[in-house]
């Protein structure tokens, strides 16, 4: 390894799984920067930071619009110049528009296949130059339980995130040979504000059908990313590492 510190880029890298990943991966030395889109609010993102800040995390922030590829371009270019390549990137932006099929609206279906499938593109095409010259790397996508089994309600959102199982196993054989990894994560039911704030009849149901008894934690999620981010897991490459509670297995 460099004796340089690692840069890692988390995007969606201010809500509640990516907020965790971020903490993580700065406790263990990274130079992190969350990504954030917000609709832009930057006030948003800026509060996120200086708390961080109190609790000692020192981490940057980057705004864009990963679902334009312009827009992403910027935002790369501009972690760049500032910290230089990516070592790690960690694709964890996501949204979901749910709803039954019959009563989709194509801007539903449109909106969460950009944001939770095309900025995939965007964003690691811009990275991953840097990591082929750099000759390491760590790509980690996170998708979804229901990318798995599926979700009745979410035929926009299971297949984004089950396209990419798809791009993580086809990267991972082109870059395999040039010291980067890609690979998957997908968790199940996690205790985030999204999940806290679901009418506590439905939540506990959902509770009821994890056999571990209980929600994951964001810091669980964030446990997986920097144990396929280390310098040591450089074997593990096309891989998608469930964690659910044990609500699907195959």
């Amino acid at each position: 390894m460099e004796n340089k510190q690692r840069v890692a880029l988390v995007t969606g890298g201010t809500g509640g799984i990516g907020s965790a990943i971020c903490r993580d991966l700065a406790a263990n030395g990274y130079q992190v920067i969350a990504g954030y889109y917000s609709g832009g609010s930057h006030e948003k993102a800026q509060k996120w930071q200086q708390a961080q800040a109190k609790a000692g995390l020192d981490m940057a922030i980057a705004y864009g619009n990963i679902t334009d590829y312009e827009s992403t371009k910027e935002c790369i270019e501009g972690i760049q110049r500032e910290f230089g390549s990516i070592d790690v990137l960690v694709n964890n932006a996501g949204i979901t528009r749910d709803t039954t099929f019959k009563r989709m609206t194509p801007s539903q279906w449109i909106e969460v296949i950009n944001t939770n499938l095309n900025s995939m593109f965007n964003v690691t095409r811009l990275v991953i130059d840097g990591m082929l010259e750099k000759g390491w790397g760590r790509v980690i996508n996170i998708s979804s339980i229901n990318a798995e089994k599926g979700q009745f309600g979410q035929t926009n959102y299971s297949a984004a995130k089950a396209g990419i199982h798809g791009f993580t196993k086809a990267l991972a054989q082109e870059v395999a040979r040039k010291g980067i990894t890609v690979n998957t994560i997908s968790p199940g039911y996690i205790a985030t504000s999204m999940i806290m704030d679901v009418p506590e009849p439905v939540r506990e149901s959902i509770r009821e059908g994890i056999p571990v008894g209980r929600f994951g934690e964001p810091e669980e999620v964030a446990r997986i990313v920097n144990f396929l981010a280390d310098e040591n897991s450089g074997f593990i490459t096309g891989s998608n590492i469930s964690a659910n509670g044990g609500q699907h297995m195959y």
